[in-house]
């Protein structure tokens, strides 16, 4: 029996044991002294990034037959991951101080979903991935919930679990429809078998679809996207940021590895069907924020839209189309997260969700609806920012794939989305409000704006070193016939 060399987890290891120090601190410090503990979660997590980054850098290996893989790909993803949690740990610190007593409890739960995050990039085989998925899943529940003197958040929660629950049923059925038709759940062994079969058989063509549904409940595409108005609304803010940028990332993290390592094979057989899921998700997610009032639900129908742009990569699956998408993760993850941020800044002060709220922000806080304009600009894809870039190399892969309708559909879709994102900035710039006071922005989360404008400005004006780092990691999902060709 091959020796395991579990070292290569370290980087896991840690994070659940950073995770566990904080449950434990959290149980034997007076009150007082429990707001330390988001400064232990966020420096752990940096150390843990470095660390991860150096260890781990240059090394390409799997673990008990390609059940988990180490390579530049899961690399990518688990400093991204880790650099998340870094910016939700300090976007969540005033919430925390404010609404909660026992602080530790939330970011130690914050931080199991971290595990759950960079398993998931990690996993080669179906199972591993389910499991990953729903530790990630579990903390989100609970996370969504934590504002238990709020009649939305236990709503938010249960309908997140309920809905949840039933995702996972059909996931797990159409992993058990893939081992019927091939024998296996490892991605490798599926893509052999796939290659070996002189016709898809239809048994293997629904488990297929069923895994597909499964994800796209964790991704909130249409028509799996009913629950993500309603619990982003009801949850904490801080926690809607980390529903809507983190748990995306992390389950196109795991599609985008499993539909290149083990469907490739098939891809004409289900290339129309997620084309056309992309088509109705961008759309009806642009569509119905138009009508929104609420902040929150807006900004739900926006990320809703743009998973359906996400899943443009997936329908194009190519190297030029992976790199696209894992760009697109990058710049959409820097915009939402900004955009998120410069609103937690805000609600801090007004606890309020509509949208007319943010009326005469640009003489309260120029600061903050200089970012949120930004931020808005950027989701929208105008030139010199984040959005624009990297909604062009994810819409050039769609054309090189024979895409054009669907590129078009996109293009056309951005410009819908222009117009509710004017909205806003029609709030904060042209409409007044009665209250002219000042709007004051803590330390921390100033650094974390100012950070993120720079990263998206950088991102939109000079995109290569980013391209470079994520051309590398491609290169690990695709064959090396594809690779020779890109």
């Amino acid at each position: 029996m091959p020796v395991v060399n579990l070292s290569l987890l370290l980087p896991e290891f840690l994070v659940a044991a950073l995770a566990f120090a904080v449950f434990a601190a959290d149980l034997f410090m007076r009150p007082r002294q429990r707001n330390v503990l988001s400064v232990v979660s966020a420096v752990g997590l940096v150390a843990i990034g470095v660390f991860t980054y150096w260890f781990l850098q240059g090394k390409s290996e799997s673990l008990y037959n390609g059940v988990l893989k180490i390579d530049n790909y899961s690399l990518f993803f688990k400093v991204f991951f880790l650099a998340m949690g870094v910016m939700i740990v300090i976007a969540s610190a005033s919430f925390v101080k404010q609404y909660l007593s026992h602080p530790g409890e939330y970011y130690g739960i914050l931080l199991f979903s971290v595990v759950g995050m960079m398993l998931m990039s990690g996993a080669g085989e179906l199972l591993t991935a389910y499991i990953s998925l729903e530790l990630l899943s579990f903390s989100l529940y609970i996370m969504a919930s934590y504002a238990r003197d709020n009649p939305k958040s236990n709503e938010a929660g249960i309908k997140y679990v309920l809905l949840g629950a039933l995702s996972s049923a059909i996931l797990l059925y159409g992993i058990s429809m893939i081992y019927g038709a091939t024998g296996t759940t490892t991605f490798s062994d599926i893509a052999a078998a796939l290659r070996n079969l002189d016709a898809v058989n239809p048994r293997l063509l629904i488990g297929m679809a069923l895994v597909l549904a499964g994800l796209g409940f964790k991704l909130a595409a249409v028509p799996f996207h009913m629950w993500a108005p309603d619990v982003y609304e009801g949850a904490p803010l801080p926690v809607t940021a980390y529903i809507a940028i983190g748990s995306k990332v992390a389950a196109f993290a795991l599609m985008l590895r499993l539909f290149g390592e083990a469907f490739l094979p098939a891809i004409d057989q289900w290339r129309m069907l997620v084309a056309i899921l992309a088509a109705l998700t961008m759309s009806v997610g642009n569509l119905v924020a138009l009508a929104q009032t609420n902040m929150k639900r807006l900004l739900a129908y926006s990320s809703i839209a743009h998973v359906g742009y996400l899943l443009i990569g997936i329908a194009a699956l190519s190297p030029m189309a992976s790199t696209g998408l894992m760009f697109y993760l990058v710049g959409y993850s820097a915009t939402n997260m900004l955009l998120f941020a410069a609103v937690i800044a805000f609600y801090n002060k007004e606890p309020r969700d509509d949208i007319s709220a943010l009326a005469g922000l640009a003489d309260r806080s120029p600061f903050l609806a200089g970012a949120m304009a930004a931020a808005l600009f950027s989701l929208s894809g105008l030139p010199f920012f984040a959005g624009f870039i990297v909604k062009f190399y994810l819409f050039s892969a769609a054309t090189h794939e024979g895409l054009l309708w669907l590129a078009g559909l996109a293009i056309f879709n951005s410009l819908v989305s222009l117009y509710y994102y004017l909205m806003i900035i029609k709030q904060m710039y042209i409409n007044q409000s009665p209250d002219k006071t000042p709007i004051r922005v803590s330390g921390g989360m100033a650094a974390l704006v100012i950070a993120l404008v720079i990263a998206v400005f950088v991102i939109g004006l000079y995109p290569a070193p980013f391209v470079d780092v994520i051309e590398s990691a491609t290169r690990t999902i695709f064959p090396a016939t594809m690779m020779a060709s890109y």
